[in-house]
């Protein structure tokens, strides 16, 4: 018991890392016949709704005295950083697997990285350049997928674009409000995210000739129990538990953590989805999340 007192952060922060591994396959059982946008409707909705009593509880408030600029700051950051790159993300998960998707995941830090460096002047280190090889070199062996796998090799292609981008918007709408983060409650800031995730998916879909069917997949989907569970645990208790773990150990052993959910998410997609493990995919993931450990410590 004092072990894990001692280590408490630490523990919160793999928990995070594992949960976040079970969302996304119930994410990919989901995705078989709801919608991504209608999935990631779905699930910032639900994490809006239970956010509000836990502010409630931890004595937030959802309303604060800030600028304009804050809140509109907050709602660009979630019409990229959720709106675009989780529906992004989902298309990629539908296309790819979670197995290979878990390598393509791995281009999280970089981008976080190289962001800060460009708009908020941090430096690069060495350990971080070798890492960034790294995770470029497990992403090109992951298209060697193409060579082994019957599936088709641009299906493939397309899949890892839309998740680098995932990666892509998800730093951007991150990086944009880092500086306003540290002077923000997360979960205030988190809750006027989701709004403009929520808002922007909501506009997307009224544009859409098709929203009728897409709102359809989610509300007659037989796959309704794994669209409710992964949207809890995904959106919401990974955002707890990823909080907590920052909060009771240093972020920079946190954030490297969390990365072994690419590792957890490739054995679970092995075992639940009977997804294929073939050398390129184990070299890949190995590389990679080296490459992301590296990148966050560095």
């Amino acid at each position: 018991m004092e072990t894990l007192g001692q280590y408490f952060g630490e523990t919160l922060a793999l928990l995070t890392a594992i949960n976040w591994a079970f969302a996304v396959i119930l994410f990919r059982k989901s995705g078989e016949s709801v919608h991504p946008i209608g999935l990631n409707l779905f699930k910032n909705i639900l994490a809006m709704v239970l956010i509000i009593p836990t502010m409630w509880i931890t004595g937030n408030t959802l309303f604060r005295n800030v600028p304009a600029a804050d809140y509109a700051l907050l709602l660009v950051s979630g019409v990229i950083g959720i709106g675009l790159a989780d529906t992004l993300f989902l298309k990629s998960l539908n296309t790819l697997g979670a197995g290979l998707l878990a390598i393509v995941d791995c281009c999280y830090s970089p981008f976080i990285i190289l962001l800060s460096i460009v708009f908020l002047g941090e430096s690069l280190a060495l350990l971080q350049v070798i890492g960034v090889v790294l995770i470029v070199a497990a992403v090109l062996t992951a298209l060697n997928e193409r060579k082994s796998s019957k599936a088709n090799g641009h299906k493939i292609v397309i899949g890892i674009v839309w998740g680098v981008l995932a990666m892509a918007a998800n730093a951007v709408g991150i990086v944009m409000i880092k500086p306003l983060l540290e002077q923000s409650p997360i979960l205030w800031a988190t809750e006027i995210r989701l709004l403009g995730g929520v808002i922007v998916l909501v506009v997307a879909l009224l544009l859409r000739r098709d929203r009728r069917s897409i709102i359809s997949s989610v509300i007659l989907s037989n796959r309704w129990g794994y669209t409710v569970s992964g949207s809890f645990m995904g959106a919401y208790v990974s955002m707890l538990l990823w909080l907590a773990g920052m909060k009771y150990t240093e972020a920079s052993i946190a954030s490297a953590l969390n990365q072994t959910s690419n590792i957890f998410i490739f054995i679970l997609a092995w075992l639940f989805l009977r997804e294929s493990m073939d050398r390129y995919k184990i070299l890949g993931i190995v590389l990679g999340v080296i490459g992301a450990i590296l990148v966050t410590l560095g």
